[in-house]
């Protein structure tokens, strides 16, 4: 089945997980919401369109590759904000509309948050019926995005190109070598003096139930383990998720 392959690394990534309080975790790989936020942000499709927002999570399935999950970076986070009835008295477009007030009517807010430095993975897009866009339509958006793109936060931005390939394969862990093995020529090709480290082996796969029982033998690994994982984006306008069935293979022991 044709498949789109990408390619996520960043010094710095932050995959939002349940939020509660002050502590804001990162999960280890790359949510479904974060990558059809990518894949919107490359579109062009604004954040309030709930109609296109919905078309394109529903309308294609996904895959991740965990190449590396990173080292664990916390943040001791401060943050200077107006009190909520402040911010209804005033308008605030902008953060600096928010803080033009006096010092001392200024409150503090504390928090920590996690990054996931030098993680690497892999993602897999696979068409659905009545998608609103062609696999290569969203190779094309992802080399050329409409709005930039970063991975978690803005303050995580991306190192490496995303290479955007379609491949035709059976299995997902196919497709996922032979892109690798695609971009290692690639990098020889264009710089043939440089000394190409070997590609990091996928250590895991995870992938939801959108692929069906028949799907998952297609996908050629057993699976280890399912999670319950509250990433099905509801309507980012309020920034509302559900919970959705997460399935995960471990390809290389940890």
């Amino acid at each position: 089945m044709e498949t789109l392959i990408f390619q996520l690394q960043a010094p710095l990534s932050s995959w939002g997980e349940v939020a509660v309080g002050e502590y804001r975790p990162s999960a280890e790989y790359p949510s479904q919401s974060a990558i059809q936020g990518l894949l919107a942000a490359a579109l062009g499709i604004d954040r309030d369109d709930d109609a296109a927002q919905t078309a394109l999570r529903i309308s294609y399935r996904l895959a991740v590759g965990v190449l590396n999950q990173g080292r664990l970076l916390r943040d001791y986070h401060t943050a200077q904000v107006p009190s909520r009835t402040d911010l209804k008295k005033r308008p605030h477009a902008t953060r600096r509309d928010e803080l033009s007030l006096p010092k001392q009517d200024l409150n503090t807010i504390l928090s920590s948050r996690d990054y996931r430095q030098d993680a690497a993975a892999l993602v897999a897009v696979q068409i659905g019926a009545n998608a609103p866009y062609s696999l290569l339509q969203l190779a094309e958006a992802l080399k050329n995005p409409k709005f930039v793109l970063y991975l978690g936060r803005k303050s995580c931005p991306i190192a490496v190109p995303l290479h955007p390939c379609i491949l035709n394969a059976d299995a997902i862990n196919t497709a996922f070598s032979d892109y690798q093995q695609q971009l290692s020529k690639l990098c020889q090709q264009k710089l043939p003096n440089h000394h190409e480290p070997e590609n990091q082996p996928v250590q895991k796969i995870a992938w939801g139930d959108d692929f069906g029982t028949d799907d998952l033998a297609t996908i050629g690994v057993q699976r280890n383990l399912s999670v319950n994982r509250k990433d099905q984006v509801i309507t980012r306008r309020g920034w509302q998720f559900t919970d959705r069935r997460e399935h995960i293979a471990l390809l290389v022991k940890e």
